[in-house]
This record gives C-alpha cells, structure tokens and sequence, in this order.
C-alpha cells in the first residue's frame, strides 16, 4: 500500500508573535485537492519532576490567562535560547522557578501538547538527588508562583481526578511514578529529541 504525501503546496503567516507564530498552509490531501492547515508555531519547552529522598514532587499553581485560573503544574519553561541544550534548560528553570538543583536526570517523556494544530512538544526530565539553592525570580509570573511538595502518588492521584490538566505535568508524573516503581525506563537526559519544533526558533534567528 502506498502512503500519501501531505506535501504542503503554500504557506502563509498570520500572525507571528513574542512566543507563537500563527500561519496557514495549503497542504495536498489524499483525493488530490487540497486543504488549508492553520499552524500554531511554538518554541518547545521543558518541563520536571523533581522527585526529592521522602518521595515528594515539586508542583507550582502558577496563573494561565487562557484558562482564567491558576493551575497546577510542573517547574517549566521555554526553550528560548536556540544554543541551550533541554537538559541546561531544564536546569535553569528549577533554579528559577522552585530553587532546587539535581545532581540525577533522565528523560521521562515527550509530549506534543496538541498536535491538530501547534507543533508545540515539551521534553520531562525527572530530576533526584535535590538540593535547595537560593531562587532566582526573574518576572512577574515567576513571583506570583506558589511551589508545594506533593507525595508522587498523591500527585497522580490529582491528575486522574482531573485536579492536575496540564498535558506535561500529567504525562511526567504517570512517567515518573512508573519509572520510580521499576515498571518502566526512563532514556538518558541527553537522547535525541526528534521532534523538538524548530520553525518559530528559525523565524527567531533571522
């Protein structure tokens, strides 16, 4: 059986942004038309969960405009910096955001947010072996955030009852609930990361 191309034929920017570019392609479908295509473009990001010797996870409720509330999340971030590796990523964000390092990281998980229509994916790394440092606030958002340690199972628990919906936090803590059990394993914190989005970055470096 052969398999179509959806070769994009046009492409076209609506609206390029601080952090999202929007554009619309024109893309080749299997009847041979052709259907337009809109395209969140996005940076990509990290996220973590920092699991410390008590079994207890690091979560934020930060505010999301989008949603009109505060959320429960993983210490995340961009991936603003197009030379910065995820792995350095990730590390400057704990800092940042809950001040803590890790002297363990391994990759949990990747997680494409919502691929109908942004290329976002974001990158979990599970950190241990953490150490408290003094915090480095850097906006408002970072100042407004409340950090609290949460037993991991008691975080998962949250998730099933839908009082945890951030894509990244849900999938990292299922993840690392599994790898920290043995039921599965985590990749090293520098495996390849296929499907890093690359397109706003791009625009970024121009």
């Amino acid at each position: 059986m052969t398999r179509h191309e959806f070769s994009t034929v046009s492409s076209r920017d609506v609206h390029i942004g601080r952090v999202v570019g929007l554009r619309v392609d024109e893309v080749v479908m299997p009847g041979g038309g052709t259907a337009s295509r809109e395209v969140v473009e996005h940076l990509g990001a990290v996220a973590v969960a920092a699991v410390d010797d008590d079994g207890c996870v690091t979560l934020i409720h930060q505010y999301r405009h989008p949603l009109g509330k505060r959320i429960w999340e993983l210490p995340a971030g961009l991936l603003d910096a197009a030379a910065e590796e995820p792995l350095e990523a990730a590390r400057r964000e704990l800092v940042e955001e809950v001040g803590l390092t890790a002297s363990s990281w391994v990759t949990l998980v990747d997680v494409a947010a919502s691929p109908g229509f942004t290329d976002e994916v974001v990158r979990v790394f599970l950190a241990r072996g953490l150490e408290s440092v003094e915090r480095q606030v850097l906006g408002e958002e970072e100042a407004d955030l409340e950090a609290r340690q949460v037993p991991l199972d008691e975080a998962v628990a949250m998730a099933l009852a839908g009082e945890i919906v951030n894509g990244a936090a849900v999938s990292g803590l299922l993840a690392a609930q599994a790898v920290l059990a043995g039921r599965a394993r985590a990749r090293p914190a520098d495996a390849p990361f296929a499907d890093r989005p690359t397109a706003f970055a791009r625009r970024l470096s121009v």
